[in-house]
Protein backbone atom coordinates (compact mmCIF):
# COMPACT_ATOMS: atom_id res chain seq x y z
CA UNK A 1 0.00 0.00 0.00
CA UNK A 2 1.26 3.51 -0.76
CA UNK A 3 2.00 6.05 1.96
CA UNK A 4 -1.07 6.73 4.06
CA UNK A 5 -2.47 10.23 4.34
CA UNK A 6 -3.46 10.94 7.92
CA UNK A 7 -6.91 12.35 8.64
CA UNK A 8 -8.63 13.32 11.85
CA UNK A 9 -12.41 13.18 12.05
CA UNK A 10 -15.20 12.92 14.58
CA UNK A 11 -17.87 10.25 14.72
CA UNK A 12 -21.11 9.91 16.64
CA UNK A 13 -20.75 7.51 19.59
CA UNK A 14 -22.81 4.81 17.81
CA UNK A 15 -20.46 4.74 14.81
CA UNK A 16 -17.34 4.81 16.98
CA UNK A 17 -18.75 1.93 19.03
CA UNK A 18 -19.55 -0.01 15.86
CA UNK A 19 -15.95 0.38 14.66
CA UNK A 20 -14.68 -0.77 18.06
CA UNK A 21 -16.98 -3.80 17.95
CA UNK A 22 -15.73 -4.81 14.50
CA UNK A 23 -12.11 -4.53 15.61
CA UNK A 24 -12.72 -6.35 18.90
CA UNK A 25 -14.51 -9.18 17.08
CA UNK A 26 -11.46 -9.70 14.88
CA UNK A 27 -13.32 -8.80 11.69
CA UNK A 28 -10.81 -6.00 11.14
CA UNK A 29 -7.34 -5.47 12.54
CA UNK A 30 -7.78 -1.75 13.16
CA UNK A 31 -10.19 1.15 13.02
CA UNK A 32 -8.35 2.35 9.92
CA UNK A 33 -9.17 -0.91 8.15
CA UNK A 34 -12.85 -0.47 9.01
CA UNK A 35 -12.87 3.05 7.62
CA UNK A 36 -11.02 1.97 4.46
CA UNK A 37 -13.53 -0.86 3.91
CA UNK A 38 -16.39 1.58 4.36
CA UNK A 39 -14.88 4.00 1.88
CA UNK A 40 -14.32 1.21 -0.65
CA UNK A 41 -17.98 0.22 -0.31
CA UNK A 42 -19.02 3.85 -0.79
CA UNK A 43 -16.82 4.16 -3.89
CA UNK A 44 -18.28 0.94 -5.33
CA UNK A 45 -21.81 2.19 -4.70
CA UNK A 46 -21.05 5.56 -6.30
CA UNK A 47 -19.51 3.83 -9.33
CA UNK A 48 -22.56 1.55 -9.64
CA UNK A 49 -24.94 4.51 -9.47
CA UNK A 50 -22.89 6.38 -12.08
CA UNK A 51 -22.86 3.34 -14.36
CA UNK A 52 -26.64 2.92 -13.92
CA UNK A 53 -27.22 6.58 -14.76
CA UNK A 54 -25.00 6.42 -17.86
CA UNK A 55 -26.08 3.02 -19.17
CA UNK A 56 -29.76 2.86 -18.24
CA UNK A 57 -31.22 6.19 -17.20
CA UNK A 58 -29.63 8.45 -19.83
CA UNK A 59 -30.62 6.27 -22.81
CA UNK A 60 -34.23 6.07 -21.59
CA UNK A 61 -34.28 9.84 -21.03
CA UNK A 62 -32.93 10.40 -24.54
CA UNK A 63 -35.53 8.03 -26.01
CA UNK A 64 -38.35 9.77 -24.12
CA UNK A 65 -37.08 13.16 -25.25
CA UNK A 66 -37.01 11.96 -28.85
CA UNK A 67 -40.50 10.40 -28.66
CA UNK A 68 -42.63 11.69 -25.75
CA UNK A 69 -45.57 9.53 -26.85
CA UNK A 70 -43.74 6.56 -25.29
CA UNK A 71 -44.52 7.97 -21.83
CA UNK A 72 -47.12 6.46 -19.54
CA UNK A 73 -49.27 9.17 -17.93
CA UNK A 74 -48.71 9.61 -14.20
CA UNK A 75 -52.34 8.89 -13.30
CA UNK A 76 -52.13 5.54 -15.12
CA UNK A 77 -48.92 4.64 -13.28
CA UNK A 78 -50.47 5.62 -9.94
CA UNK A 79 -53.62 3.59 -10.67
CA UNK A 80 -51.47 0.55 -11.50
CA UNK A 81 -49.49 0.95 -8.29
CA UNK A 82 -52.69 1.24 -6.24
CA UNK A 83 -54.19 -1.84 -7.90
CA UNK A 84 -51.00 -3.81 -7.28
CA UNK A 85 -50.93 -2.71 -3.65
CA UNK A 86 -54.59 -3.65 -3.17
CA UNK A 87 -53.91 -7.11 -4.61
CA UNK A 88 -50.91 -7.56 -2.30
CA UNK A 89 -53.03 -6.59 0.70
CA UNK A 90 -55.73 -9.12 -0.31
CA UNK A 91 -53.12 -11.85 -0.60
CA UNK A 92 -51.71 -10.95 2.80
CA UNK A 93 -55.19 -11.11 4.34
CA UNK A 94 -55.69 -14.57 2.79
CA UNK A 95 -52.31 -15.66 4.17
CA UNK A 96 -50.71 -16.22 0.78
Amino acid sequence: MSAAAKRTFSLPPEQASYIDTLVESGSYASASEVVRAGLRALQERDEAVGRWLREEVAPVYDAMKADPTRAIPGDVVLANIRAHHAEQMKRRERGE
